[in-house]
């Protein structure tokens, strides 16, 4: 089973690059200079209660720069790790299709004009995903592949509610549909480690993503950053957070219910050190995925090890 991804024993988006494209792709984090439905007082002021000043794009260069100048930015600074050309246009900062269509598309285009960028990915929200997006992320979807990930965080409402998401379970499954009817990739973002949450609801959220068609996940564990309203209550409520070991088990049963064509694009994440609260041992990422990847061998866990097929 394990030989299926190679050393690892679920299927990352290392193996999938390198088995598509033949080489690694590098990320390259853009700003399109939007904003969020959640901070410009449309449902919200303040963002979703655990996101940083700016807006999940903290490594991104600055949004004054056009698109062509934040790849070249981006192509700097992986250059003394990466020989290749190879690049995914990732589109990160706060909610990037909350703009006119007429914007997007420019700045789209122009990410996926470049030569070197072989995939448009774009972190957006289900509830800002008009027909007219859809359609015009459909037409670049015939020139690169697009990937649009999806800010879920959890299938449950109450934490859902906690975190000031703003958008019922409803509008996700609606805009899951409409990407896919327009064979768009889906890729969606889940939290572990919501304080409203046990470690069972936490599962229900991976069988439940299970039953979509979605092609990939990321697997996040709460980081509490300064200067988030989640700071300010974790001062006054200091709720448990996982330790790694605990992690590494949650995540390991996550990783045996996933059925085994769903991509895993992340299994921990790494917030900026600078602005980093808790939980601090995620600072030494090689340590925690050789953690990880220990675990998943001693307990002989597989990706789909425990999806039932239906």
């Amino acid at each position: 089973m394990t030989k299926r991804w190679g050393e690892k024993r679920y299927y990352s988006l290392d193996y999938y690059l390198k088995n598509t494209y033949g080489e690694k792709l590098y990320k390259l984090s853009l700003n399109g200079g939007m904003t969020c439905p959640n901070r410009d007082g449309t449902l919200g002021n303040g963002g979703c209660i655990f996101c940083s000043a700016g807006g999940s794009g903290d490594f991104s260069a600055s949004p004054s720069l056009s698109i062509h100048a934040q790849l070249a930015y981006g192509k700097e600074l992986v250059a003394r790790k990466y020989a290749g050309h190879s690049y995914i246009a990732y589109f990160q900062a706060y909610t990037n299709t909350y703009a006119p269509v007429s914007y997007l598309e420019k700045i789209f285009t122009e990410a996926v004009m470049e030569p070197e960028v072989k995939i448009l990915s774009i972190a957006t929200r289900p509830d800002c995903l008009s027909n007219e997006i859809i359609s015009l992320l459909a037409r670049l979807n015939k020139i690169k592949p697009v990937w649009i990930e999806l800010g879920l965080q959890t299938m449950h409402e109450k934490s859902a509610d906690f975190i000031r998401r703003g958008y019922p379970l409803s509008v996700f499954e609606t805009a899951v549909s409409a990407l896919r009817r327009n064979k768009i990739t889906v890729i969606v973002h889940v939290i572990l480690g919501l304080p409203t949450e046990t470690p069972e609801m936490m599962l229900q959220t991976v069988s439940y993503l299970n039953r979509l068609d979605i092609q990939g996940i990321k697997l996040q564990l709460l980081h509490i950053l300064k200067g988030t309203d989640l700071a300010s209550y974790y001062k006054n409520h200091h709720f448990h957070l996982p330790s790694l070991d605990e992690y590494v088990v949650l995540l390991g049963k996550s990783i045996s219910l996933l059925r085994p064509d769903i991509v895993i694009h992340r299994l921990t994440g790494d917030g900026p050190k600078e602005i980093l609260i808790e939980p601090q041992w995620t600072c030494n990422k090689r340590f925690v995925l050789n953690s990880i990847q220990k675990h998943l061998k001693s307990q002989d866990i597989w990706q789909g090890k425990e999806y039932t097929y239906v």
